[in-house]
């Protein structure tokens, strides 16, 4: 008899610095997330840092870490998260989204979106990861949709991840840890909460519709647009627990979101 596979959740992270990989109070709820999951079969990640002109997936059998930052202490830069790839996740994927082209990657790797989450999520890097890239020529119609599709590998034991930042203005952002959120960043943060939480996807698929705070929080989509991915997947029964529910440097949100059923 074959092993149940468990139906999984959706999970938005918002994973700011890439010093949180070095620890920390969001580091730390990142693990107890974690051990609070089901062992997925495999990850499949959607990074605000794998933003290209096309839909692509990693395809090696052992994806590098690629540190794409600057400037930051060594121990960063030795951090290595071994996760290995799945041919099969690799097929999954691409059937699901056709007709959609998707091409086989084999040069990207995890980059800091992906592995400075998953190694306080999964630390023994012994569950299977892929990245999917987002296509910067597209509306965010079309990847809230590529989401819907690929809900069903949720029910194949795949946990669906999306790792950016929903509100993220580095330039507007203030240089001190000790920084109150900006009042337009504190309450984005809100609305979005507000809606996902009845889950009203049309205003956050239609983002500029929320006004100056939707603007100011979203200079650049690339950040946002992970979160459009989770919520196509949302089922109509999931449930939705926040985490990690902060503004870093009064412009940066650490919110990430679970939807998933009661158990």
């Amino acid at each position: 008899m074959s092993e149940r596979v468990p139906h999984m959740p959706a999970i938005f992270v918002g994973h700011g610095s890439p010093m949180n990989a070095l620890g920390g109070d969001y580091a730390r709820t990142w693990r107890q997330l974690g051990d609070s999951l089901p062992r997925p079969k495999a990850i499949l990640c959607v990074s605000a840092h794998w933003y290209v002109e096309e839909t692509a997936i990693t395809a090696m059998s052992q994806p590098r870490t690629i540190h794409d930052f600057y400037g930051f202490p060594k121990p960063l830069y030795d951090i290595q998260y071994p996760a290995p790839g799945d041919a099969w996740l690799v097929e999954r994927v691409s059937d699901l989204l056709a007709p959609i082209p998707v091409r086989h990657d084999h040069d990207w790797g995890l980059d800091h979106g992906t592995w400075s989450v998953l190694m306080h999520m999964f630390p023994q890097a012994d569950i299977p990861v892929l990245q999917l890239a987002i296509d910067l020529r597209q509306s965010a119609q079309f990847h809230y949709d590529l989401g819907r599709k690929l809900a069903e590998l949720r029910d194949e034991g795949v946990l669906i991840v999306g790792s950016g930042d929903w509100v993220h203005n580095l330039r507007l952002a203030i240089r001190a840890q000790s920084a109150e959120p900006l009042d337009w960043a504190d309450r984005f943060n809100e609305t979005v909460k507000e809606l996902i939480a009845v889950r009203d996807h049309g205003p956050l698929i239609d983002w500029m519709s929320l006004g100056q705070d939707a603007r100011l929080s979203i200079p650049t989509d690339e950040h946002y647009l992970p979160l459009l991915y989770v919520l196509g997947a949302q089922g109509q029964d999931d449930e939705v627990r926040f985490f990690n529910d902060a503004i870093d440097l009064g412009a940066i949100s650490m919110t990430g979101v679970v939807l998933g059923r009661a158990a």
